[in-house]
């Protein structure tokens, strides 16, 4: 439960009306439930822990916590406090056609994201523009190297030139992900799931990941035979990835932001993890990518992602573009 003071706009009254929510959830709630400042002095939070039981719904005890903490909620505030006081629900864990479908599910569970979005539209507009400018430019200067590629991969292995996976972008919405196609067809993808679940759940590098993976025959690092002989080189020269700039000009993409995860990777999230996709578009490059690519633990990846969206500016993408290139170069941390 999110309790969100921010329209109280006098510092006093919203810390007359904090300490007042504060003593009724004190009241009203038990010793194992958590709360707290979910942002300081602005939005109180509240974790209601083990209410559920296996095979039973929680819709019952649910409209009852409402109807429990509401009720005493209105009894204690003013009138005016109450009107002013925005507060929403959410339970975890949800499904993800249902937690993560539309802009509105993000800003329950993020209240403090939509006031950030509109404080930067101007700034995200500006964006938006830079993203197809230079998607154009890129994509016309580059046209020989697409079309060289494209043949390269036609003639030294069969099946399509471009790779076409759904990944999940902004609000959780689904979108086709483009990629100039580095492996054989028919792969089994079991091979890239239980390495992407021990990735996050293990808490190593991808690097180190792969590594342990080679020796248990779970993933192999080098001569993969999933690979062709030109992937290999796509792979490590980063040129698969040319043909996302695409999706940047279709809008679903940005060129600087958070990677876009698979579905099957977004199920294996713990919950701060998906405050990575309710801000910014994903990108073709970002943060990550330029300080640590593969050599990079998941949780250090995320972290990054949250830290460029806390503090984007576009001075800030110029930045990470400029370094992109040379990262790509040097070839560290590529695979």
């Amino acid at each position: 439960m999110l309790l969100d003071l921010h329209r109280i706009v006098d510092e006093f009254e919203k810390h007359a009306a904090a300490k007042k929510i504060g003593d009724v959830l004190q009241s009203v709630t038990r010793d194992t439930d958590i709360k707290g400042w979910y942002k300081y002095s602005e939005i109180i939070g509240v974790i209601f822990t083990e209410i559920t039981a296996d095979g039973m719904s929680t819709k019952p005890l649910q409209k009852e916590l409402v109807n429990k903490c509401m009720g005493v909620l209105e009894t204690e505030l003013d009138a005016s406090e109450s009107e002013r006081m925005q507060v929403t629900w959410h339970v975890f864990p949800g499904k993800f056609e249902k937690v993560f479908s539309e802009e509105n599910e993000h800003t329950k569970i993020y209240p403090d994201v939509r006031a950030r979005i509109e404080r930067k539209r101007l700034a995200l507009s500006i964006k938006r523009t830079l993203d197809i400018f230079c998607s154009l430019f890129v994509l016309v200067l580059f046209s020989p190297i697409f079309f060289g590629i494209a043949m390269l991969i036609k003639f030294t292995s069969e099946g399509p030139i471009l790779f076409r996976q759904e990944r999940i972008g902004l609000f959780g919405k689904k979108f086709m992900f483009f990629k100039f196609r580095s492996m054989y067809v028919d792969n089994d993808p079991s091979t890239h799931r239980e390495f992407v679940k021990n990735l996050i759940h293990g808490q190593q590098s991808q690097a180190k990941e792969k590594k342990r993976a080679l020796k248990s025959n779970i993933y192999k690092l080098t001569n993969d035979p999933r690979v062709t002989p030109v992937g290999q080189f796509l792979r490590k020269t980063s040129l698969d990835e040319l043909p996302q700039f695409f999706n940047v000009l279709k809008g679903q993409m940005s060129l600087v932001g958070p990677r876009p995860p698979i579905p099957y990777e977004y199920v294996e999230y713990d919950v701060w993890h998906r405050k990575r996709l309710v801000e910014m578009k994903p990108g073709i490059t970002g943060l990550w990518q330029v300080r640590g690519r593969s050599s990079t633990t998941f949780d250090d990846m995320v972290r990054m992602d949250l830290q460029y969206i806390k503090e984007w500016s576009l001075w800030k993408d110029i930045k990470i573009l400029l370094k992109t290139p040379w990262v790509v170069l040097r070839g560290k941390g590529a695979y």
